[in-house]
């Protein structure tokens, strides 16, 4: 009996902690379910808000894309956002200033359409308000340059200027005030001077001669001579020019006293000019003076004429003028401008102009140099 007693009360004494093991054993178990559980929801949560995110962008991608494809007549946008009568900012202080292009959010056609004319716009408004001037290269390229407040501009008032066919003519106050001329070289031809003038020519420029742009060799044109009693037979006043292709100074002295000396047994009125200018397709022992040379040849050239008792000028387009020599150094001296155009652009005083160099005019039978002068010389 106490052998069977013994061995109950051991039984029960072990039982217990089996029993509490077991149930320790099923909790763990269950919290690790739950773990578990809660994870694969949050993951799959975070997995349907991430594509429900990456769907909204997509869609929003599709409607921005879709919108920016709309052609100019099917934006959608109304005509109070696309306000074209103030898409400008204008600078007040500066009437040429470029223009701001307004940042409305319209279609992208409407924008390039609108970038391109704004393109225009600084392309005309360059000039600011007079205070610039465009200058075209021999190669076709142009330059934007400053106005020089230093050299004295020109006053003429080109609602004044009335072409009449071959012949150009200036009014002030309802006088005119121009004279028409010709310029002639051997290249010219035969002139008729008394058809010209019956033309309406008042004067001719005569070549008197040239030199070489290689050789760097003095001529005299082969027409001088005739071209300058014919003239004066004519009743045409009369000046000169000289083609200089000088280097030195010393050879533009060499050169006006080439003009003096034949100039001699004639009384003209006009001046004597002093002409050189690019040499195209070719090269030309000129090409590679600095401005500051050409400028002193210039010069030269013009003092030496000026002590002999006549008036000078210097001949020029308006890029070699601009560009080529230093006008604030040749300031004394009369500008005759070269440029084929209606109205000249050249901003400075100038006292003869050559409107072109295409002219067809009864006593010339090719093309004909035509030329206009604000002064009169015959006065002087």
């Amino acid at each position: 009996m106490g052998l069977t007693d013994d061995f109950n009360s051991d039984d029960n004494k072990t039982g217990l902690p089996v029993i509490y093991m077991s149930v320790g054993v099923i909790s763990f178990i269950l919290l690790i379910l739950c773990v578990v559980l809660v994870s694969n929801r949050e993951e799959r949560y975070s997995e349907r808000a991430r594509a429900a995110a990456e769907k909204e962008q997509q869609e929003a991608l599709l409607e921005e894309e879709n919108a920016s494809e709309l052609e100019l007549g099917e934006s959608t946008l109304t005509s109070d956002q696309l306000d074209f009568w103030d898409m400008y900012k204008e600078d007040s202080d500066n009437l040429g200033e470029n223009k701001t292009l307004s940042e409305n959010d319209y279609g992208k056609k409407a924008q390039e359409l609108l970038e391109k004319e704004g393109d225009l716009k600084k392309e005309e408004d360059l000039s600011e308000g007079g205070t610039k001037t465009k200058v075209t290269f021999p190669d076709g390229s142009e330059q934007w340059i400053m106005i020089n407040s230093y050299i004295a501009r020109n006053k003429y008032d080109y609602v004044g200027l009335v072409s009449q066919e071959p012949l150009m003519k200036y009014y002030e106050n309802g006088q005119k005030i121009s004279y028409m001329g010709v310029d002639v070289s051997k290249s010219t031809g035969t002139v008729n001077f008394s058809q010209l003038k019956n033309a309406g020519i008042e004067y001719a420029m005569i070549r008197v001669g040239s030199r070489g742009y290689s050789t760097g060799e003095l001529s005299v044109d082969e027409n001088f001579i005739a071209n300058m009693d014919n003239a004066k037979k004519a009743g045409l006043s009369v000046g000169v020019t000289f083609y200089s292709q000088a280097v030195t100074a010393e050879e533009a002295i060499e050169e006006a006293e080439l003009v003096i000396a034949n100039l001699e047994g004639y009384s003209i009125t006009y001046p004597v000019v002093f002409h050189m200018d690019m040499i195209s397709n070719d090269k030309a022992r000129t090409d590679n003076l600095s401005k500051m040379q050409l400028t002193e040849i210039a010069a030269a050239f013009c003092d030496r004429i000026e002590k002999a008792g006549y008036n000078s000028m210097i001949y020029g387009n308006k890029y070699w003028l601009l560009r080529k020599v230093d006008l604030t150094k040749l300031g004394k001296y009369a500008i005759w401008l070269s440029q084929s155009e209606d109205i000249p652009d050249y901003p400075y005083t100038f006292s003869m102009w050559q409107y072109t160099q295409h002219g067809k005019i009864a006593g010339i039978e090719g093309e004909a140099n035509l030329n206009i002068s604000f002064v009169n010389y015959d006065m002087r």
